[in-house]
């Protein structure tokens, strides 16, 4: 044959095989994007349409003052209303944030998702003192609450490190930028930011409220 049906030939197999760089390439650039997808940690029932939505830091001491108060909440209206915490981590000034949003992600990947949420607040010094919320090397209280609530230590140790739970926490502060979240706990009721004192009673009438207009509209 000769050296000009060589030559095409050649230059086919680089045309195809850039072809296959470049197809490769997408899929990669997909799987990167699907990775990076918020969280969605829910409790609570859905039915009536009504949903309370909280932006938090575990480290935030005004988080640690409402966690009770919601937690009491959401158990009276579990049957009528959903409930969802979102990473916000306040990184410029609580040192021990993300580690925390970390832990309880990989808490999950168990599931075990809220009973990390549950004793990171609850061994959360609100004056910043004590625990790991000072520590210099927090994990090493995460691993002792992991196996205290029941999960495979290692696996919680290579979650917590792992790309997935970092690129979800960062998708969720993402989010939370957009909105122009400042601080923490931020609220928001079927989508609408609402500004909800740390009383039983101040959750009581605003979810009412909410669950009175869905109902009327149905």
């Amino acid at each position: 044959m000769s050296k000009t049906f060589w030559a095409i030939i050649a230059a086919l197999i680089i045309i195809f095989g850039g072809i296959a760089v470049i197809n490769s390439n997408k899929n990669q650039d997909n799987t990167s994007s699907s990775s990076s997808a918020t969280t969605h940690h829910v409790q609570g029932d859905a039915s009536s349409g009504v949903t309370l939505v909280e932006y938090g830091d575990y480290q935030c001491p005004y988080c640690e003052e409402y966690y009770q108060t919601v937690k009491g909440v959401v158990a009276q209206y579990q049957d009528k209303i959903q409930f969802q915490f979102v990473n916000f981590p306040l990184t410029s000034i609580h040192q021990n944030a993300f580690a925390a949003a970390r832990a309880a992600e990989a808490a999950g990947k168990q599931g075990k998702y809220w009973e990390m949420h549950d004793t990171l607040y609850e061994n959360n010094d609100a004056t910043g003192g004590s625990g790991w919320i000072s520590s210099t090397s927090p994990t090493t209280y995460f691993n002792k609450f992991a196996q205290d609530i029941g999960l495979n230590v290692d696996k919680f140790k290579k979650d917590y490190a792992s790309s997935a739970v970092n690129a979800a926490i960062t998708a969720d502060m993402n989010k939370g930028n957009k909105l122009g979240i400042t601080g923490t706990p931020t609220f928001y009721v079927n989508g609408k930011q609402t500004t909800i004192a740390n009383d039983a009673a101040a959750f009581q009438k605003v979810l009412d409220a909410a669950i009175k207009a869905k109902s009327s509209k149905s």
